[in-house]
């Protein structure tokens, strides 16, 4: 495969990737690497698939192609591409919660002679150093490598690592119980998503807002908690990311159990499970969940707000609109309102809970 070629099918891919058709992304970078003999076209391809693995949260895939990344950075005798290639060896063993090793390749990052790294890739660098020693609970070398991400960022005019950087640091003070810090940098980072991400994904809208709904919910403020939250699910919904849905729906009954509704945060949780193997079509993960939904639902003895039912006394199709109120799905459609006929707040579409 030629190197006109090699760009346009990696292109092809990123188009699809952009596109939400993730597999469909996977599979011409995959034809890529297994046609492709040049290194640079390989080796960018395999920057590809490191990144989309990480963001489906298929972090031993993600892994192996950083392995497989460095072994043709070595092959190729390019200081820089084998800098790119530890920096994601560096991210691969952070979301294994390989917090030593992160640290380890990170250093050799910095370590590396003749490279860009003080240029480009240095905050990056600092980002995943930090986000390690968040992880080993070493707050003093967090917060030292995070203000170094951010210097970076700032000499550079680099703001989405900025952004990245602020969600990193909501989730340091969120740990180091400094609430008003932990909510004011990812409003920071919001802020920065709607200035100058109009070309960026949505993923960092997403992570933004979920790291506010954290901070909100520390702080009390459960409604906007709830809120931030609602917006950063229906993101991850859209674009599979696993990794965030699974801290959304943790997000989700935390909220729950600040109100007091432990049958609710269960309710929540076995209908967002339910949607998420419901697209994966794993079947049997998904009639555990419709079961333990309905048991949940009887036992809390609840009623349709629309026609008066007992729900649970019927098989009837069930819907919970973010607010947590519950209908019967016939009655919502006959209803014919976009908002909750409860509370009157704006309903998602169905199926999201």
């Amino acid at each position: 495969m030629g190197q006109d070629q090699t760009k346009q099918q990696i292109e092809k891919g990123l188009q699809l990737y952009q596109s939400n058709q993730t597999e469909k992304a996977l599979q011409v970078w995959m034809k890529v690497l297994e046609k492709n003999t040049n290194l640079v076209g390989r080796f960018r391809v395999l920057g590809c698939l490191v990144t989309a693995h990480s963001e489906m949260g298929r972090y031993k895939e993600m892994l192996k192609f950083a392995v497989v990344q460095i072994d043709t950075a070595r092959e190729l005798e390019d200081a820089d591409f084998l800098l790119e290639s530890y920096l994601n060896l560096a991210r691969s063993n952070e979301k294994l919660c390989e917090f030593h090793k992160t640290i380890s390749y990170c250093k050799t990052c910095l370590g590396l002679p003749g490279t860009r790294v003080g240029a480009h890739l240095g905050g990056q660098v600092s980002l995943s150093m930090g986000n390690a020693y968040l992880g080993l609970s070493l707050f003093q070398k967090a917060l030292e490598s995070f203000e170094k991400a951010l210097r970076y960022a700032h000499n550079n005019d680099d703001a989405m690592l900025e952004c990245r950087v602020c969600c990193s640091l909501g989730s340091f003070y969120a740990q180091v119980k400094d609430y008003e810090k932990a909510l004011f940098f990812p409003c920071k980072a919001a802020e920065l998503v709607n200035d100058y991400g109009k070309g960026w994904s949505l993923k960092y809208r997403a992570m933004s807002q979920y790291h506010m709904a954290v901070a909100y919910r520390l702080l009390g403020h459960l409604g906007s908690a709830m809120e931030c939250c609602e917006e950063s699910m229906k993101i991850a919904l859209q674009h599979g990311d696993r990794p965030l849905q699974a801290l959304c729906l943790l997000c989700f009954a935390d909220i729950h159990r600040s109100r007091g509704d432990l049958e609710l945060s269960q309710l929540k949780l076995h209908c967002l499970s339910e949607s998420i193997y419901r697209s994966k079509g794993l079947q049997r993960e998904l009639r555990a969940h419709v079961v333990h939904f309905h048991e949940c639902v009887e036992e809390t003895e609840l009623y349709c707000g629309l026609c008066g039912e007992s729900i649970g006394e019927r098989n009837s199709r069930l819907q919970a609109l973010p607010c947590s109120h519950i209908f019967h799905f016939r009655c919502l459609q006959n209803n014919g309102t976009r908002s909750c006929p409860n509370c009157r707040r704006l309903s998602m579409k169905p199926g999201f809970v």
